[in-house]
């Protein structure tokens, strides 16, 4: 199986940890088509952590908890595909899940045998409890294989949290998506040490492997399993905005049921969207940062790279010759940066400028000079799609 743009859907760990049941994965599966969430492309609906009893039962297979889902995964998985949705799950690599449930340790293909014939679709796949005897690779080959061979598709999505250097062996295992961070909480701190980390790994994200940042808080207002303070409105469009440039799943977290006008907003933007799931899926750059010294530097590695600090303009280029631009900032206080259209290929003699449409207000502007320039409000972004024109 291979799939060649970032998964979208929603993740039930988010708002409701614990207390996931059928009767919570069936209205918001409902909500995702009823609300035009599925035209937008979210199509999974993943059931994490704590699903199943504490114990395996005779055959060595998990069990579903028959008091939260008393009609079974089949039937759960059913109804979710009758709504054209597809169905996720969760499991681990360890002797337990993170949340002390039976891992998929030395059970890799019981557990796969089982998910298929459920109908799962999806499967998160965690890294907690697991034998430190036993490289992580090794791990994931090993669900990677079983699933391969379940005979069913099922998208395999890595959760090793970026830990044993997983940028350098994720694609072998089969993975389809990768989680290069920790677990995200629904504050703006959280959503910047996530969005930071990500200056060094971009170049490890590619077509049939993404590089998956963790859920989106969007829409959680603070409440619910990871709630903690909550973020502004600007705040969650940085988040989306970001998360959407670099090509990271956009997993939805927060309770759809209760989502609010804004978070809807955010959550259904087109143009971002477009750029997210852009087919060429082509690695984003910097055009903006800093020549500072590698203190790693060994042999023939560069003396010098350039990263921006926490204010940094995101370029990626797309299928039909568009280009995507995104001003960040992530600092606490208003910020001007600018860049030269040469760094992002049209030199200053090619007749050639941009023409750049604002994603969120639809606002079309040209560079000046040459140069693309903003001023941003802390926290905040502006994100264009341009469109190489001839100079008039």
């Amino acid at each position: 199986m291979v799939i060649n743009k970032p998964t979208m859907g929603w993740n039930s760990w988010n708002t409701f940890g614990e207390d996931i049941n059928e009767k919570v994965v069936m209205e918001t599966a409902d909500f995702i088509v009823e609300s035009g969430l599925k035209d937008c492309g979210y199509e999974y609906v993943i059931i994490d952590d704590c699903w199943s009893l504490r114990e395996r039962n005779e055959k060595e297979e998990i069990v579903p908890d028959p008091e939260k889902f008393p009609h079974g995964m089949k039937y759960v998985a059913d109804y979710v595909h009758s709504k054209g949705l597809k169905f996720g799950m969760y499991s681990c690599a360890g002797t337990m899940t993170c949340a002390g449930y039976p891992g998929s340790l030395d059970h890799e293909f019981i557990d796969a045998k089982c998910f298929a014939d459920w109908g799962v679709d999806y499967l998160k796949y965690d890294f907690c409890f697991h034998p430190f005897t036993t490289p992580g690779h090794v791990l994931y080959k090993r669900m990677g294989l079983a699933l391969a061979n379940c005979g069913r598709d099922i998208v395999f999505a890595a959760c090793s949290w970026g830990s044993e250097n997983t940028k350098t062996w994720i694609k072998e295992t089969g993975a389809h998506t990768w989680r290069s961070t920790g677990d995200i909480n629904d504050t703006w701190e959280s959503i910047k040490e996530l969005a930071l980390s990500q200056y060094k790994v971009a170049e490890y994200n590619g077509c049939g492997c993404f590089n998956d940042m963790d859920m989106l808080v969007v829409g959680m207002k603070g409440k619910g399993n990871v709630g903690f303070k909550g973020c502004t409105v600007e705040e969650y469009k940085t988040h989306f905005a970001f998360w959407a440039m670099m090509g990271s799943p956009l997993i939805i977290g927060c309770d759809l049921r209760e989502a609010d006008e804004d978070a809807m907003a955010i959550l259904k933007n087109e143009e971002l969207i477009r750029i997210n799931q852009d087919a060429a899926y082509r690695q984003p750059y910097f055009v903006n940062g800093n020549r500072i010294e590698n203190p790693e530097r060994k042999g023939d590695e560069p003396l010098f790279e350039y990263y921006p600090d926490h204010f940094p303009i995101l370029v990626r280029h797309l299928e039909d010759g568009d280009i995507a631009i995104g001003f960040f900032n992530f600092t606490d206080s208003d910020r001007r940066d600018s860049f030269t259209l040469d760094a992002i290929g049209l030199g200053f003699h090619t007749g050639k400028t941009i023409e750049m449409k604002d994603v969120w207000t639809g606002e079309i502007r040209r560079p000046v000079n040459d140069t693309v320039e903003n001023s941003l409000k802390a926290h905040s972004c502006v994100v264009y799609r341009a469109k190489v024109v001839d100079i008039k």
